[in-house]
């Protein structure tokens, strides 16, 4: 059971509070009855909800995206630390919403919330090949080849990565780069570059596949996504 206000606000198109509105304003119905309270429980699985009469549909598989800062983990749920899920408005909340993926602590931006295993489980596949762009800013300048050794496979101690794109935005004292890849092992960016004599001083995901972090989305803030962004995350860069 879930407040009437709560799933309103769900949609995406009206707050927690101009759904209260909405209800105070007698625009809302559930099973032919005109709801009363904003606090008012009901199941949105079976109950038939009218808003301004026409019928609302709950949206019960979610996918958020969210403008990770720094100093969040990225996880469900932390004793002693703050999470992710801390950052999302009650009205967004889900039993089952988790990271599809993670960012280090320190690192910042793109980062998708969503209750969908199955969806989430086929982007961070390797075999599916997502592709992941972060935007890096470096402590020392690259070697000459540093292109061509990610375009061959980074050799660390553990494994060989995949082949990925390195972009060169500025090259001074402190370079920033943009990188893609293919795959997501634990501090991987970092480590690519410390293979190559530089350190990692600050580091943000901008997309995966083609979904890009909007830029009006201040950090620590997030919101529901379209079915179109959903569908971009699947989809090649070009």
């Amino acid at each position: 059971m879930e407040r009437i206000d709560k799933i309103l606000s769900s949609g995406g198109t009206m707050s927690r509070k101009e759904a209260g509105l909405a209800v105070r304003k007698g625009r809302v119905m559930v099973n032919g009855a005109l709801v009363r309270s904003a606090s008012e429980k009901i199941n949105p699985d079976t109950d038939q909800i009218m808003l301004d009469g026409a019928p609302f549909l709950y949206h019960k598989v979610l996918w958020l995206m969210l403008n990770k800062p720094a100093g969040v983990l990225s996880a469900a749920r932390d004793p002693k630390q703050k999470t992710v899920l801390d950052l999302v408005p009650e009205e967004l909340r889900r039993k089952g919403l988790f990271p599809a993926g993670r960012l280090d602590k320190d690192t910042t931006g793109l980062l998708i919330l969503t209750n969908d295993g199955e969806a989430a489980h086929h982007m961070l596949a390797p075999k599916s090949h997502v592709t992941k762009r972060y935007r890096a800013r470096l402590d020392a300048p690259l070697p000459s080849d540093a292109k061509e050794r990610f375009a061959k496979g980074i050799v660390l101690s553990d494994f060989t990565t995949l082949p990925s794109k390195l972009k060169i935005l500025e090259e001074e004292n402190q370079p920033l780069c943009e990188v893609e890849i293919h795959e997501g092992k634990f501090h991987q960016i970092k480590r690519m570059f410390l293979a190559l004599g530089c350190t990692v001083i600050q580091l943000s995901r901008i997309a995966i596949g083609s979904l890009e972090l909007d830029p009006l989305l201040k950090s620590g803030e997030c919101r529901q996504m379209t079915e179109e962004e959903v569908g971009l995350v699947f989809r090649e860069p070009k």
